[in-house]
């Protein structure tokens, strides 16, 4: 039996329940997930691959999960796509994109291969091809298409990952991520007339001042309402205003040279502040929208509970637009549709703790609006029950915001707070709530700031509650949200 099709049959004995998972989250079946890989569109449906590893809930031999959609929102699983089973993969088929060709659906992928060299266990990451249906798919003889040989000799042979292809008038592109030998990061680009064929073209953009990680995974470059833009998921950042410690999800803002093929960046911005958030990459919808998925989870805070099946699962996929030089999130707005049971409060104050009827739930969309008052801080407190709460605050005192889920359950001694600067100034406090049984997403101020977070708290701690050391007057909107 071959790689691929032994790890969908292990996925078909091992499925977990339906209802032991989020309620329109993208998750694995069972084991393990992280980056999402070839988020496109193909013969008019969204596609969604992702790094999986079936056969436990820790990282393993990666292979390529898949689901499809027709709304971004309510997703069907489908078979396996890739499996590391071919002498240039071995190791891993690692992140990459997709899109949509004359000849199929192209999968773009880094093969990655180990081998011993005078005791020395070398590891080799390239870029290969695979071609589909929207089903099934095949690895191309070619593979691998692209090699770190194609690159000049002080580049990475190890770290060369993540490639992101589109199509242009004079063929395709294709960024890649990269480092140096001494350790500098950088995203370089390749071009193509057919797709299989590539040469390396330049060094789309790079940091030679060390103060922007050591390398930049899953690269995505596009212009959005006319202003170019490259996002990349660099490691090992340390914390200042804007970025926090460790695996961090930026986007550089600049021009475009399309003559030498370089992108002059002259700002940096995170992407997302919350605790839970890796890997981004964006598609270009058919109506003309850019929408951005990720990992929502954290490589050094892994936080899911011993026995449970499962680990990993995406964000709820989330428009992009620019205003004023950075980007606004909000999330896709086809997930009004599965609105119920709206109840709406206007005017209402909050003094002490304070809870609404008909505001509760694990599965919700809510906003929040802060019309005026006065205080110092600011909670709202989900996920709660008498043991139980993931609270997100406003310290408007010291400009900041704090996510904590220090007593939501967890048993682990990981990271619990975040605090972050408001990075835009504030008369007035919008949030806007998802929450998905497990996760947390809050939008604050029209997507100025957005904050991911999972808890895996029981699902029987429902309960919502404000709590001000002032007095605030807040209009209050909630639906549930019901995915059959």
């Amino acid at each position: 039996m071959n790689k691929l099709m032994k790890a969908e049959e292990f996925v078909n004995v091992h499925r977990v329940k339906k209802e032991q998972f989020p309620a329109f989250h993208v998750t694995p079946p069972c084991g393990w997930m992280n980056d999402p890989n070839g988020f496109s569109s193909y013969h008019g449906k969204i596609h969604l691959f992702y790094q999986f590893h079936p056969y436990n809930e820790a990282w393993g031999p990666m292979h390529w999960g898949h689901s499809e959609t027709t709304d971004f929102v309510k997703w069907t699983e489908l078979p396996i796509a890739l499996a590391p089973d071919q002498s240039y993969d071995d190791a891993g088929c690692f992140s990459g994109s997709a899109i949509e060709t004359e000849k199929g659906h192209l999968l773009v992928y880094t093969g990655v291969t180990e081998q011993e060299e005078n005791g020395v266990k070398n590891v080799y990451q390239n870029q290969c091809l695979a071609i589909g249906n929207g089903k099934t798919y095949t690895k191309l003889a070619q593979n691998p298409v692209v090699t770190g040989d194609m690159m000049p000799e002080h580049f990475s042979r190890e770290h060369f990952r993540d490639p992101k292809i589109w199509k242009e008038e004079d063929g395709y592109y294709m960024v890649v991520g990269n480092k140096t030998d001494d350790g500098k990061p950088h995203v370089v680009l390749f071009h193509s007339e057919d797709a299989i064929s590539w040469e390396y073209v330049s060094v789309l953009a790079k940091d030679d001042t060390g103060m922007l990680g050591t390398m930049w995974e899953c690269p995505d470059f596009f212009c959005l309402d006319g202003a170019y833009v490259l996002i990349t998921s660099p490691q090992n950042l340390s914390a200042d205003e804007e970025f926090h410690n460790g695996n961090n999800s930026v986007y550089y803002m600049g021009s475009y040279d399309k003559n030498q093929h370089i992108f002059h960046y002259d700002a940096v911005y995170s992407l997302d502040d919350g605790l839970d958030f890796y890997a981004p990459q964006t598609m270009l919808a058919d109506d003309g929208r850019r929408i951005m998925i990720a990992w929502m989870q954290s490589w050094d805070s892994n936080i899911r509970p011993e026995g449970q099946k499962w680990s990993g699962m995406m964000i709820l996929p989330r428009e992009l637009k620019v205003k004023d030089g950075k980007i606004l999130q909000s999330p896709v707005r086809e997930i009004e549709n599965y609105h119920r049971n709206g109840v709406r409060y206007e005017k209402q104050e909050v003094q002490g703790t304070c809870r609404f009827d008909g505001i509760k739930g694990r599965v919700l969309d809510m906003t929040v609006e802060i019309a005026g008052g006065d205080f110092r801080e600011f909670t709202i407190s989900v996920a709660q029950n008498e043991q139980f709460h993931t609270d997100f605050s406003i310290l408007q005192h010291k400009n900041r915001i704090e996510i904590d889920r220090t007593y939501s359950g967890m048993v682990r001694d990981v990271n619990a707070i975040r605090r972050v600067k408001v990075k835009s100034p504030c008369k007035k406090w919008k949030l806007r709530i998802i929450l998905d049984k497990y996760s947390m997403e809050v939008f604050l101020n029209d997507g100025q700031q957005v904050f991911s977070t999972t808890f895996y708290t029981s699902l029987e701690a429902d309960q919502i509650s404000f709590v001000c050391d002032g007095k605030a007057i807040v209009n209050l909107e909630k639906y549930d949200i019901v995915v059959a």
